[in-house]
This record gives C-alpha cells, sequence and structure tokens, in this order.
C-alpha cells in the first residue's frame, strides 16, 4: 500500500517519536526514504521477505520501493521515525556512499546496531528535528546532516542478522494485511500452495505470531482507522457497526481481540482518546 505523507511544501522531510499504538499497522510504503532508530522495547518488522527482531539501537532504512510492516512489539515499544524527500537527498548525497541513498531498494541488510555513543547522539538530534517544525530553515539543515552523518554511522555499525520468510508466508501475510476479512486458512492454504497444517507451522515459526493473531491485528488496526476517519466526517458509527466494518466476525470476538491488544475495553478506549 503507498502510504501518502503529505509533508509540508517546505519542508525537506520530518521526523517524530513513535510508540506502541495499541493496535497493529498495515504494510505500507512511501516516497519518501525512512529511517528508524529504536530507543525502548523490542518489536517484529517484516521487511519484503525478509524478518528482523529488533532492539534498542537499531537503525533502519526503509527505501521507497520496500514495503514494511511492523508485525510485533512490546507495550514499551519506541522509536524515532524521520523522512527524507528525494529532492533533499538528491541535493545533499553528493560522494560516492551517500548516492546509495537515492536508490528505490536496499540490495544490503537494511538493519544494523548502532554504537552506545552514537544512539544517544542520534536521539538528541531527532529530538532537535521533532520541535523544529516551525523553522523550516533550520529544520532543512538538521535532516541534511542527520541524513548524512546516519548513513556514515550505519555502514560501520554492526549487523543485525534477517531471516528470510518462505515466498507462502510471505503471500499469505500480503493477503491478510491487505483483506484481514475474506480468506480463512483453508483459502489461504489454497492460494500459496501449502496445506493449512504446513501454512499454520510455518506462519508462527518465521512471524512469532499466529495466523488468527496476525488477522486480530490488522482487523484492529482497520477498526482504529475506520473508526476514527467516519468520526471526523461527522458520522460516529455505533462500535459494533465499526466492528464488523473491520472484519470481526461478533462483537464478543471484538471485544475478547481490543482489551488484548489494547489493555482496556473499547469504551474505556473512547473516554481516553475522547472518541
Amino acid at each position: 500500500m503507498l502510504q501518502r505523507l503529505n509533508l509540508p511544501p517546505k519542508l525537506d522531510g520530518m521526523a517524530w517519536r513513535y510508540a506502541n499504538p495499541a493496535g497493529a499497522n498495515r504494510r505500507h510504503h512511501h516516497a519518501e526514504l525512512e529511517l528508524n532508530l529504536v530507543t525502548r522495547g523490542t518489536g517484529t518488522y517484516l521487511l519484503n521477505n525478509l524478518r528482523y527482531q529488533i532492539r534498542r539501537g537499531d537503525l533502519l532504512w526503509l527505501f521507497p520501493a520496500q514495503e514494511h510492516v511492523l508485525i510485533e512489539q512490546t507495550p514499551d515499544f519506541q522509536m524515532w521515525i524521520v523522512v527524507f524527500k528525494r529532492r533533499a537527498i538528491k541535493r545533499h548525497a553528493t560522494d560516492a556512499a551517500s548516492r546509495s541513498l537515492l536508490q528505490k531498494s536496499l540490495a544490503a541488510d537494511a538493519c544494523r546496531r548502532l554504537k552506545q555513543q552514537d544512539i544517544a547522539h542520534f536521539e538528541e538530534i531527532f529530538s532537535n528535528l521533532s520541535t523544529a517544525t516551525a523553522e523550516p530553515g533550520l529544520l532543512n539543515a538538521g535532516l541534511a546532516y542527520a541524513l548524512l552523518h546516519s548513513w556514515k554511522c550505519f555502514q560501520s555499525a554492526g549487523e543485525v542478522s534477517a531471516r528470510n520468510i518462505h515466498p507462502a508466508v510471505e503471500r499469505a501475510a500480503h493477503l491478510i494485511l491487505h483483506n484481514s476479512a475474506a480468506h480463512n486458512l483453508d483459502d489461504l492454504a489454497h492460494r500459496v500452495g501449502l496445506s493449512p497444517a504446513r501454512l499454520s507451522r510455518l506462519f508462527k515459526q518465521q512471524t512469532g505470531l499466529s495466523i488468527v493473531d496476525f488477522r486480530n491485528r490488522q482487523r484492529m488496526q482497520r477498526f482504529l482507522e475506520q473508526y476514527d476517519a467516519q468520526r471526523q466526517t461527522g458520522h460516529a458509527p455505533t462500535l459494533l457497526e465499526a466492528a464488523f466494518e473491520a472484519g470481526f466476525g461478533s462483537y464478543p470476538q471484538f471485544h475478547r481481540v481490543f482489551r488484548q491488544l489494547a489493555g482496556c475495553s473499547p469504551a474505556e478506549y473512547q473516554r481516553r482518546h475522547n472518541l
């Protein structure tokens, strides 16, 4: 799924802090180059056909043609996200090493582990960038430094091993991510060319989640997205209506999954977030 970030025209990019949103993320890519720095907790990233187990200090580069999704994260998970427009990369990536940043996809490993002193340094840089959006000149200058310096540090950082995802598992995840309600296990297995038992076993081994858990996380994310979007248009759907639209089969199922992932009931979540 192509995600449009709609960054302000005067800005060469943006930085913000990401924290576990009590839901799930959708597989996506975008025109901008993305950088992630994990600062707390642990998570699991699917990047094309690779699976990365990430923790504090891991630096990931996500290029425009590379679909990615954070499929699992601990409750305390946090990271910095920094994105760079292509025009800025063209302007600043002028030597042989940095011109690699203009690629649509990264052939080498996308994740490496920074040294401890570099983690603290970049946390300070990204924090400053996140508060400079009202000063385009200052922000753009900081983004240029962050782009080149983080790429330099990435080249000398320690490698983080990635695990290859079986093509059938990658295909099944893709089908669920794009329509979490449409495919039961037998249908998924038929479409990816494995038996249901083998697909279930392989999916859990390679992603760390059962197909049911993976599907429920996508339904949860779809619920949050749809409910919020409809509310902003002036139409306030009931929780039951939004749950069915997201692919849940019943309200008890939705309530159970919501409490499991968010740590509270849907009604409590509404009150906390003024939905």
